[in-house]
């Protein structure tokens, strides 16, 4: 929780803890304040920096924005994670004719062992 080298007591720490959930309290319900008197049913970055200014705290603001851009730019660029079906970069028909083929091999194994050798 703190830098090495560093220690709160415990009595400071909660102190600390306490003002810190207060403090992001008041900002979330101005920021949902704003959104509602815009008719908007989620609060986004620009309704947390509004709310920032609006309670005094505009030398957040700066901090917010270049974070905010910096996800925005991050969550574009991600990486769309492929199904194990589109990383094969077979068709749905080969895959299903695999399937099958399985399947029958499995059958097969069932038939010829029994049911308590194929386990």
């Amino acid at each position: 929780m703190s830098r090495p080298g560093y220690s709160f007591a415990k009595d400071a720490r909660d102190l600390l803890i306490d003002c810190s959930v207060e403090f992001i309290t008041l900002i979330s319900s101005e920021a949902n304040e704003i959104a509602e008197r815009e008719a908007k049913k989620t609060i986004a970055a620009e309704h947390v920096t509004k709310a920032l200014e609006e309670l005094g705290f505009e030398g957040y603001v700066p901090d917010i924005k270049d974070e905010a851009a910096e996800h925005k730019e991050k969550q574009k660029t991600k990486e769309k994670r492929q199904t194990r079906w589109e990383k094969s970069g077979k068709s749905e028909e080969e895959l299903l004719r695999e399937q099958e083929e399985l399947f029958g091999l499995s059958r097969e194994k069932y038939n010829q062992e029994g049911p308590s050798e194929a386990a």
